[in-house]
């Protein structure tokens, strides 16, 4: 066996030459003084010789650990000149396998089962948080630290949730190369509990108390704004939908109506918004089964009725002002509340806790304690698309358009509590006009 002193110690000769180590390991030895070590061997009954690496980049101690790792193939049935080639592939790999190249590569894959909002939010939280710093780092080298580095930054900003959502995304891709051979530690899967607990939920502003809920509808019906924002606000009222929903609700949402017969009963009216705007795991939102179904009371038609003479060209029941076919401002209805006087008191979201509070409330005051008060509960959750508690993703799935009947009677009750004294929604069509929208 060869010696370090014997191995420092090779100079050239005349002809090339080797120094022998042991198990078929050797030192090359050319004229001009180059140095590498080779491994001899025999695979498959003829005899074999491979390149380890050049002394001294390649030491003594780390050739006979490759002559080892070799030789280990070789009894496993492998030629270890192969298994030289597929490390080398694979470290080649890793070099061009970038954080930025595989996330994209995942997003291309991911992408085509995604709405154009969703992706669209994806690609641009790994642009902004995680490409500057990861994006050119080989996929495999990048560890722990690496990553909360990046995750922290955004939780810096104040960006809890958002970071949150950036590692489990970050953990798929890190899956994802791996399904692809590509090796990497997957940090993602680890930092989880180094990350800031999301703060608590934010309550938003409401006024729970019916009377001076209709106090804000009749200052908001008086207000020097567009009837399109006006009535808006009303419908947001009477539905205690997310204000986003109202926002987006498209014409062709709207079932059981006569738009040409004001007079024609519409006790089947209601509004279908599609999953797809719907507050639920995205990976449900392609499932129609999801659509939720609110019932609309006589007074929300009215509304629905009043806003179509302005709006009805367009594809948007509560359109912008410039564009019939994009949605009013998400800040319309709020700046409209903090203009009346509500700044801190009540805000759009608030209409759901409103509805919640006063109809739980009234529940319990007319069936204390009985089972159709725990049924009543239930439905005001399903009305409001919360998932009720104790029940299932899958039950939630079947029952998305249950109990229709009592929750159409709870929609009218909420609208004539609301409502009382209020003039219809035709009284809103007066007063500064911008275009067609807010």
């Amino acid at each position: 066996m060869l010696t370090v002193i014997e191995v420092k110690g090779a100079q050239p000769r005349a002809k090339d030459y080797k120094l022998a180590d042991s198990g078929g390991l050797y030192l090359f030895i050319t004229t001009k003084g180059h140095r590498s070590w080779r491994l001899k061997y025999r695979f498959g009954g003829k005899e074999h010789r491979m390149l380890l690496g050049p002394y001294p980049s390649v030491g003594l101690a780390e050739a006979r650990q490759k002559r080892d790792e070799f030789k280990a193939a070789l009894k496993n049935g492998r030629d270890p000149k192969l298994e030289q080639e597929r490390v080398k592939s694979a470290a080649a790999a890793a070099a061009t396998h970038t954080f930025e190249k595989v996330a994209r590569d995942w997003f291309a894959v991911q992408s085509t089962g995604w709405r154009a909002v969703h992706a669209s939010d994806v690609l641009t939280s790994l642009e902004r948080d995680l490409f500057p710093g990861l994006g050119a780092v080989p996929i495999g080298d990048i560890d722990e630290r690496m990553l909360l580095t990046a995750l922290r930054a955004v939780e810096k900003r104040g960006a809890v949730e958002t970071a949150r959502r950036l590692r489990q995304r970050a953990d798929a891709i890190f899956r994802y190369a791996r399904s692809e051979g590509i090796p990497n530690g997957n940090p993602a899967a680890v930092v989880d509990q180094a990350l800031a607990p999301l703060p608590p939920k934010k309550r938003w502003p409401a006024i729970v108390v019916i009377e001076d809920l209709r106090t804000l509808i009749r200052d908001v019906d008086g207000a020097g704004a567009s009837p399109v924002t006006r009535l808006a606000s009303r419908f947001l009222a009477l539905t205690a939908q997310r204000p986003g929903m109202v926002r987006g609700s498209a014409w062709t949402e709207f079932e059981g109506i006569d738009w040409n017969d004001a007079t024609r009963p519409e006790g089947e009216a209601s509004w279908r918004v599609p999953a797809a705007r719907m507050k639920l795991e995205f990976n449900l939102a392609e499932n129609d089964t999801y659509d939720h179904p609110v019932p609309l009371s006589r007074q929300a038609v009215d509304v629905l009725r009043a806003v179509r003479l302005l709006t009805g060209r367009g594809s948007l029941a509560f359109c912008s002002s410039r564009d019939v076919h994009v949605p009013m401002s998400e800040n319309s209805i709020g700046y409209l509340y903090h203009r009346c006087g509500y700044k801190g008191r009540h805000v759009p979201h608030g209409w759901r806790s409103s509805f919640s509070t006063i109809m739980n409330g009234l529940n319990e005051r007319m069936l204390p304690g009985s089972d159709r008060s725990a049924v009543d509960r239930h439905v005001i959750d399903l009305m409001l698309a919360h998932t009720p508690s104790g029940i299932s993703a899958s039950e939630l799935r079947y029952n998305r358009a249950a109990f229709m009947p009592r929750r159409r009677e709870i929609a009218e009750l909420w609208a004539d509590l609301l409502m009382q004294g209020i003039g219809p929604a035709a009284q809103l069509m007066s007063g500064r006009r911008r275009g067609v929208g807010a």
